[in-house]
């Protein structure tokens, strides 16, 4: 496994990638990025912790209205069928977890 380090609100992270999965960690990274960035400089909320929820949510939540094998996809279960999130999903634990907090 490959090891890419990135940039997210200004904090680096050395992630995990499968060969050949490293545009789409990088497009990932970039979504990721962005959204928390139109958070934080919206002023209204200051924890990067916080700020990590609100755009996880808001990414599920766009996620969820895209259409998936001809139907929308539920946000509830969008992770337990598709197991390159639930992959992520770990990765991203591993990464945050060192001391239990985002940044």
């Amino acid at each position: 496994m490959k090891q890419l380090e990135v940039q997210i609100m200004g904090q680096s992270y050395l992630l995990g990638c499968p060969e050949g999965g490293e545009a789409r960690l990088l497009e990932a990274v970039e979504r990721v990025d962005t959204a928390m960035c139109k958070i934080r400089d919206a002023g209204k909320v200051k924890a990067r912790d916080r700020i990590a929820v609100l755009a996880a949510l808001n990414l599920a939540f766009d996620l969820s209205e895209r259409p998936s094998g001809g139907a929308a996809a539920s946000a509830d279960t969008a992770g337990a069928s598709d197991p390159r999130l639930t992959s992520l999903l770990q990765r991203l634990d591993v990464a945050l977890g060192e001391d239990g907090r985002l940044l």
